[in-house]
């Protein structure tokens, strides 16, 4: 891998790493509101997925010899767009986001940003990563393999998630209601 591919990786295992630490700091600060984790069993399923994921791009890209594999620009570009609106999902979302399902009473849905637009824009730009980033190292099984896991955690998360957000909503109008 060249030396440019080998600075991107660990620029994106880093943003990986410092986006665990302010998912953390946000359970934290809801869990101290009284927010609750809903439906936790799936979420190790996503750690490996994506431990897995920087693995399987290093082992192919070293079976492959790919050491003198050049920065695709046009698939940087995608990825740097993706990184942008990664950010708009995670700055709308601000203390309520998370990598868990975790639910604060009384909170009411984000509606601002990409997520007045789509109901869960942050999984579409994982799976977009999911695909980019392991082109950028010419890991085409990755490629191909991961979005597929990604799609199949996503049919349990995605349910998983509508329900509890359900259960905010639901609880949010009878407060509002008094019923």
């Amino acid at each position: 891998m060249s030396v440019y591919l080998w600075v991107l990786l660990i620029i994106i295992v880093l943003q990986r790493l410092f986006e665990m630490v302010i998912a953390k700091s946000n359970e934290k600060w809801m869990k101290d509101r009284g927010a609750i984790e809903k439906e936790a069993d799936h979420y190790k399923w996503f750690i490996i997925l994506h431990v897995l994921f920087f693995i399987s791009i290093l082992m192919e890209s070293y079976l492959k010899d790919t050491a003198n594999g050049s920065l695709n620009f046009t698939l940087l570009v995608i990825f740097i767009l993706t990184q942008l609106v990664r950010i708009w999902c995670i700055s709308s979302l601000g203390r309520f986001w998370n990598t868990k399902i975790i639910i604060l009473p009384g909170a009411h849905l984000v509606s601002k940003g990409p997520y007045k637009y789509v109901k869960h824009p942050n999984y579409v730009i994982v799976g977009i990563e999911l695909f980019v980033i392991p082109l950028l190292f010419e890991a085409i099984i990755t490629a191909v393999l991961f979005p597929l896991f990604h799609i199949l955690l996503l049919s349990v998360r995605i349910p998983a998630e509508e329900r509890a957000l359900t259960e905010v909503l639901l609880n949010t109008k009878r407060e509002e209601t008094g019923k």
